[in-house]
């Protein structure tokens, strides 16, 4: 839920359209006079919770679920949760953490209640491994996040964009395109070529953080950093593979060269000024709700190019700041449970991190009728038991967002290549110092 990967999702939207949102500034919400405790849920995102949150109040009468889209996107909301958290008082009774950030909250784990206090421990089969272990301090002793979803990937694209430009609009056909980034590249030379007016793809750092991510878990199994918490940006070949190819994208001209999760981002879907975007499972949601109900149908679903791959993934946490830490508790269980997931996944596309979930019909033969009938549990769902995750270092965070910095500011022709590379690697260590 969630790219920058950090899942930045367009939570001004999600707080038009749910009446759950609260707009004060401290969590722990007000409790009524008759009893009713009020639990506030703290999200960076379109989680796809309303209906959820409905039905367990309905099961649970003595408790109200408020929802805070506390920032536009995670660079907002995670230095908000970290002043909350280190006031002691702020942050909700629950709140989403993006897997990017998970080190660097587990290393005060003191912060958070140990849900293996409350007998989550029994949950551990209803998700993936890798997904449960990253919740867990190294020694095994606390558990601080329960996971929602996972990012398989894929990329979306206009198929109207694609007819215009005389290229193939069916989606195996559009996959048959593009078995490897260079090949995507070519076909993005072709769209270009056709004159439509659009560019290729959206944002150099999107693509960027898809292929980075794709090559270390295809490879090593990290990227800034390796499993000893060592700074490696400028010797891991995953990472400097990933910048190459994107460099040959932005010399190719492919990108729009729009800020992701800019306002003029958002404008782009609406106008079609962009033919692709990599795209895992939550994306589509932010496609739907940025396009709008003009852009059903125009939209449809194809494999990345290279080799599977997984961008986000959150987990929710309990901070021991909240006043009703056990229903708090009980109700990221349910959240975060098979049913959740699935209801979730029904409702905004983030593709759920329980084996059962998968598994389900509900998910593994689901079809997006506004992404032409695509089969997104087919595309997403099947291969999500094999993803290979990446590690993720103690300030993941701080050094992407320099290393996509940098990224950008060749995008804009403001610096070489080797320039940016230089700028991306000399800021990261400084990022990392801090």
């Amino acid at each position: 839920m969630g790219a920058t990967n950090r899942r930045r999702l367009a939570a001004v939207a999600l707080a038009a359209a749910t009446t759950l949102l609260v707009t004060t500034a401290c969590g722990n919400g007000d409790d009524a006079g008759d009893g009713t405790i009020t639990l506030t849920v703290d999200v960076f995102g379109q989680f796809g919770y309303d209906e959820l949150y409905q039905q367990y109040m309905d099961d649970n009468p003595g408790v109200k679920i408020v929802e805070r889209g506390t920032g536009g996107n995670l660079d907002e909301y995670s230095p908000k949760l970290t002043q909350w958290l280190a006031a002691g008082k702020g942050a909700g009774d629950i709140v989403a953490i993006e897997e990017g950030l998970l080190v660097e909250y587990k290393a005060n784990p003191d912060n958070f209640v140990n849900l293996l206090d409350h007998d989550a421990g029994e949950l551990q089969g209803n998700f993936l491994d890798w997904k449960w272990n990253a919740g867990l301090t190294a020694d095994g002793a606390h558990l601080i996040g329960l996971g929602t979803d996972v990012g398989g990937m894929a990329m979306c694209y206009r198929t109207d964009l694609f007819a215009e430009a005389g290229l193939p609009t069916e989606r195996d056909a559009v996959s048959a395109l593009w078995p490897t980034w260079a090949d995507y590249i070519r076909v993005g030379e072709r769209f270009t070529a056709a004159k439509t007016g659009a560019a290729f793809l959206d944002a150099a750092t999107n693509t960027f953080s898809t292929i980075v991510l794709q090559t270390a878990g295809n490879t090593n199994g990290y990227h800034y950093y390796d499993t000893n918490d060592e700074l490696v940006v400028d010797t891991n070949p995953a990472v400097r593979q990933a910048w190459d190819t994107t460099m040959d994208i932005i010399d190719s001209g492919l990108s729009g060269r729009y800020s992701a999760w800019s306002e003029e981002w958002v404008s782009a879907f609406k106008q079609a000024t962009f033919a692709t975007i990599a795209c895992p499972a939550w994306m589509t949601g932010v496609i739907e709700g940025n396009t709008g109900t003009a852009g059903a149908g125009k939209w449809d679903i194809a494999r990345v190019p290279g080799d599977g791959g997984n961008w986000g993934g959150s987990y929710l946490a309990v901070p021991k700041q909240s006043r009703h830490q056990a229903e708090a508790v009980k109700l990221a269980m349910f959240l975060t449970s098979a049913e959740g997931q699935i209801g979730a996944f029904k409702a905004k596309g983030p593709l759920p991190s329980s084996p059962q979930a998968l598994g389900d019909p509900a998910v593994a033969e689901a079809t997006n009728a506004y992404f032409s009938d695509a089969p997104v549990g087919q595309i997403f769902a099947a291969g999500a038991k094999g993803l290979k995750p990446v590690y993720m270092g103690p300030k993941n965070q701080a050094v992407r967002t320099e290393v996509e910095n940098a990224v950008r500011t060749v995008e804009l022709g403001q610096r070489t290549p080797e320039q940016g590379w230089s700028d991306a690697v000399t800021n990261a260590k400084k990022a990392a110092a801090k």
